[in-house]
């Protein structure tokens, strides 16, 4: 099982001289930072970095490594996930249609498996087991108290020796609720289902559900308490957080190149966008309405909401302000129902379709909705072009998965998952690769060497490297 690496003596002053070294847009309250800039040093060769930091999530043209790790709940329906034929032959299913225009940037991975998620000795609580293993590997201990224990994720494994270079070691973020306590599972702990990041064994991550306090959090200053003031002083004037970073704007203007001019306005376009969806879901939050039970400052609309958090993400992404990020776009186990797509009955309920037909289109239907959230994400990531001129994507390695294969039956072997991107060149997309079956945590521990992380050789059930994503 991997364990947290000792911080480098070094690493503290390293960070501060990074940061420091870094371009932001300041202002009363506000703390905005910037992509890089080709009229201006990029950020990979600052004076002063050491050769190590560099070497840290880092691609051969000294552009940031990216990585996220995206959850969707309750399985998939298998013949509508899985392609037809093999390698760079293949024929997307149903479910993956939405990809098809990025299907150079994927590779459909068959044969994950997480043995540690299966009942055994424990039972039921196979949701609880299919998110508390993903990113851990390990069995989690079957408790609704307080001792419970996962083991430490991959993306915190990462974040402990790469999260220095960044303002945020990592980011966590979920369209549901958070959730550390409970019973939510035939005994297991809701901290389970909730959370993907795990700091350590007995302490998850808690991720962040509200956009407003993620908005803040990337382009507000100072600590929550005075981040909090800021946005308040804000609303009572009626004023954008673009209007106290315009004078760092005009003068960084003068002293960029007419193409990064443009990218700097597509970038204070882009954030400016992302707060008036924040602002018109937080003005009709005040509006009656019975139907509407989300949470002041959560868009209603589950499509608005996933999209809202996909788009900062890039945000933080392109600024370089985290390299490592994970999403739970829902429980495992959630019921939530999708009336923007017509289907009342919960997801949870409907993938116990015991082979009915219309319960199974249903699910589909709904694999489909999270499917084509995430193609928008990454045509967005595609669209985005990074210091070294290639794209995010390219420069990125993104999970997309569940903890569950057959929501129907409970299984925990093949499990849907996808690696899209590049890897900034170590990885090879464009394929179907089937396996024979090999524990997931073997992937997560490749894609970690990719980052220039040292030091593990092991994570959670992994029995080697699964080096068959590499070019």
């Amino acid at each position: 099982m991997s364990t947290p690496q000792p911080p480098d003596k070094n690493r503290a002053a390293e960070r501060f001289t990074s940061l420091n070294r870094r371009r932001f847009l300041r202002g009363l309250g506000a703390c905005m930072a910037l992509p890089a800039f080709e009229s201006l040093r990029p950020l990979h060769l600052l004076a002063g970095e050491s050769k190590a930091a560099e070497r840290l999530a880092t691609t051969a043209t000294g552009a940031p490594l990216r990585t996220a790790y995206v959850y969707f709940p309750n399985g998939a329906i298998q013949p509508n996930w899985w392609p037809k034929g093999e390698g760079t032959d293949f024929e997307l299913a149903p479910t993956m249609q939405p990809l098809a225009k990025l299907r150079h940037q994927l590779q459909i991975l068959g044969g994950m498996d997480h043995v540690n998620a299966t009942p055994g000795p424990d039972g039921a609580g196979d949701h609880a087991r299919a998110s508390g293993t993903f990113l851990t590997g390990v069995r989690v201990k079957k408790t609704a108290g307080s001792d419970i224990q996962a083991g430490i994720s991959i993306d915190q494994v990462a974040a402990n020796q790469i999260g220095h270079l960044t303002r945020f070691p990592s980011l966590e973020l979920t369209c549901d609720a958070v959730r550390k306590s409970g019973n939510c599972d035939s005994g297991y702990s809701c901290a389970y289902q909730y959370n993907l990041a795990w700091r350590s064994a007995t302490t998850p991550v808690a991720p962040e559900p509200n956009p407003r306090l993620l908005f803040e959090r990337l382009f507000g200053a100072g600590a929550p308490g005075a981040r909090a003031a800021n946005l308040k002083r804000r609303q009572a004037q009626q004023r954008s957080i673009m209007d106290f970073v315009l004078e760092d704007a005009r003068a960084l203007q003068g002293r960029l190149a007419y193409r990064d001019k443009q990218k700097l306005d597509e970038y204070l376009f882009s954030v400016r966008q992302i707060e008036k969806r924040i602002q018109k879901t937080e003005r009709f939050a005040h509006v009656p309405d019975p139907s509407v039970t989300t949470p002041s400052g959560i868009p209603s609309s589950y499509e608005d909401y996933i999209q809202v958090m996909f788009d900062m993400m890039i945000l933080a992404f392109q600024t370089d302000s985290t390299r490592i990020a994970t999403f739970l776009m829902a429980n495992e186990g959630s019921n939530r129902a999708f009336s923007e797509i017509g289907i009342s009955e919960g997801h949870h309920f409907l993938t116990h379709h015991q082979n009915k037909a219309d319960m199974i289109t249903k699910v589909g239907e709904i694999d489909l909705f999270y499917m084509k959230q995430f193609a928008r994400f990454l045509e967005n990531m595609e669209k985005t072009p990074d210091v070294d001129g290639k794209s995010l994507l390219q420069n990125s390695m993104i999970i997309y998965g569940s903890g569950n294969s057959d929501g129907n039956r409970h299984t925990h072997v093949n499990l849907p998952v996808i690696l899209a991107g590049g890897g900034g060149g170590t990885l090879n997309p464009g394929r179907f690769v089937r396996s024979g079956g090999v524990p997931m945590s073997n992937l997560l521990l490749s894609m970690t060497d990719r980052l220039g992380v040292k030091g593990v050789e092991r994570h959670g059930d992994s029995t080697g490297r699964f080096e068959a994503i590499g070019g």
